[in-house]
Formats: C-alpha cells, structure tokens, sequence
C-alpha cells in the first residue's frame, strides 16, 4: 500500500467520512438543539457556528476530499482494478456533487442570508425559520450524500487492496 493512488483514496475515504459525521451530527442532534431555543439566540448560534467553522481544518477536509478522489483516480487509473477505479469515480462524484457543490448552491447562501441579518430583529426572526426548514433539509441531502461516499471508497479501498 504504498503507491499515490492507494494513500490518495485513503485519504479521500477519511475525509468523506469525516464530512459525513459533521453533517449527520448537524441534521441529527444540532440544528433541532438549535430549533429548541429562542429564535434570537438559535439564530446567533448559528451565525457564530458558521464564522467559526471557516478554518483550515474543515476547509482541509472539505476541499481535500475531492481532490483526493481526482488524485486517486488519476494516478490508479492503471494500477486500480476496473472495480476499484468505477468505485472511487462513483464515490468522488457523490461527494462533489452532494457535498461540494450542494454546499455552494444551497448552504453558503442560506449562511450568507443569516449572517445578514440581526438575529434579534423580527426580520431576523423569520430568516431563521426559513433556515431551519431550508437549509436542514440540503445538509440532509449533505449527510445522504457523504455517508454513500464513504461507502464507495471503502468498497474500492477494499478492491484496490
């Protein structure tokens, strides 16, 4: 195991399922926390989660994941089995599309809409219960789509070994 294509899909398969228990904790248990306090205070939490979480740690696992998938298939595409090549493909474009590109359509937006508004206002009031109801239900297509990423690398970690 000592090949680029085997340590990248390593890492990609780690950061996938790094992801996927960041978002399934926020649609599991966080965000209904969140949802059981005053709006004002829900609302600020969230407003300091999302300043907060810009760090290089998740930005490292966020972005690096998906360069991950790219290097392991680009430098495995010969030495990776047809399997193990299909799979990390497979779990490479999950994880852009449910994960990257859902996080910029629909996430960063709806974080954006909240960080503009006081939260102790009535508009901020309403921006909240439409984040709660708009941007729970993308993270859960989030949470879907890095828990099936997860999977699919490790079913080609399992193949390539």
């Amino acid at each position: 195991m000592d090949s680029l294509h085997i340590w990248a899909l390593v890492a990609a398969t780690v950061g996938s399922g790094l992801m996927a228990g960041l978002f399934c904790s926020f649609s599991s248990f966080l965000m209904t926390a969140l949802s059981q306090i005053p709006p004002t205070k829900g609302a600020a939490a969230m407003q300091s989660i999302n300043v907060v979480i810009v760090r290089p740690s998740f930005l490292a696992a966020f972005f690096g994941t998906a360069v991950a998938t790219v290097v392991a298939t680009v430098s495995g595409w010969d030495a990776l089995g047809g399997q193990a090549l299909g799979l990390t493909v497979a779990g490479g474009s999950v994880y852009t599309v449910g994960c990257l590109v859902v996080t910029v359509v629909f996430n960063v937006p709806l974080n954006d809409r909240l960080a503009a508004v006081d939260s102790e206002s009535a508009e901020g009031r309403r921006m909240w219960a439409i984040y709660l109801s708009d941007w729970v239900r993308w993270n859960h297509v989030r949470s879907v789509a890095t828990l099936v990423s997860t999977l699919l690398l490790v079913l080609a970690v399992l193949r390539a070994a």
